[in-house]
């Protein structure tokens, strides 16, 4: 799909120049190759606060490559990511996301969310210290200290919209359009989430400024790089 654009790019620039106009030279590069993920995307490979789209500029490139070929064999629900990616080969995935995993680009500044007193300490539980007699892990014990993420697979949960946050925490609850029916790490935790306790996340995670870097896979403790090995290797953790 990605060479059938570029090849409409050389066909629009070949008709332009019989007709006299401006030759147009469309250089086959990764970056014109991708156009058609930016158009969600964005040109950058980030998206705005008020697109639902997620940012994919500097995700580690592991995490990236898992869910590229989760859309492509269904295992992730999103048609247009499905007809997109469904004639390419893991080795083209994997350079896809090697190059967006390898863009440096600014992040969205955080949103501006009023939240009460008792929210945030809900919120801050969660995220540092988990809820152990639920047997749910602290979103940084995965995640890592700084929220980054952890290199090679798992994302970082900063410079992400509210609503995204959102979004995706109740698609693994309810089992929603993009996200598989197959059990998974992040889905047996967010079962176990109150709506109460999804917003309070959601709200606190937004608000904060990205800041840090991502952690090694190495430092997951045994308990929970077993409990989540088959999410991290197959599905990339959390988005």
């Amino acid at each position: 799909m990605l060479h059938f654009i570029l090849l409409m790019f050389l066909g629009i620039a070949a008709i332009a120049n019989a007709h006299g106009g401006t030759p147009v030279i469309v250089p086959d590069t990764m970056t014109e190759r991708v156009r058609a993920c930016t158009i969600c995307h964005s040109a950058e490979g980030k998206a705005g606060r008020d697109a639902y789209y997620p940012r994919i500029a500097g995700k580690p490139h592991r995490y990236l490559f898992n869910q590229l070929r989760n859309f492509r064999d269904a295992r992730r629900y999103y048609q247009p990511m499905a007809i997109l990616l469904e004639n390419m080969s893991d080795e083209y995935l994997l350079e896809i996301a090697q190059y967006f995993s390898s863009l440096q680009l600014p992040y969205p500044a955080p949103e501006q969310i009023d939240m009460q007193p008792e929210e945030i300490k809900l919120a801050e539980r969660l995220v540092y210290s988990g809820k152990p007699e639920q047997d749910i892990p602290a979103c940084s014990t995965c995640h890592g200290d700084s929220l980054m993420g952890m290199e090679p697979a798992i994302p970082g949960l900063l410079g992400l919209s509210r609503a995204y946050i959102t979004a995706q925490l109740s698609g693994w609850r309810n089992g929603g359009i993009m996200r598989s029916q197959t059990s998974d790490c992040m889905s047996d935790i967010a079962q176990q989430l109150t709506d109460e306790e999804v917003n309070a996340v959601a709200k606190w995670l937004a608000s904060h400024v990205v800041s840090g870097e991502s952690s090694s896979l190495d430092v997951l403790s045994p308990e929970l790089a077993h409990r989540c090995r088959q999410n991290i290797q197959e599905n990339g953790g959390a988005q």
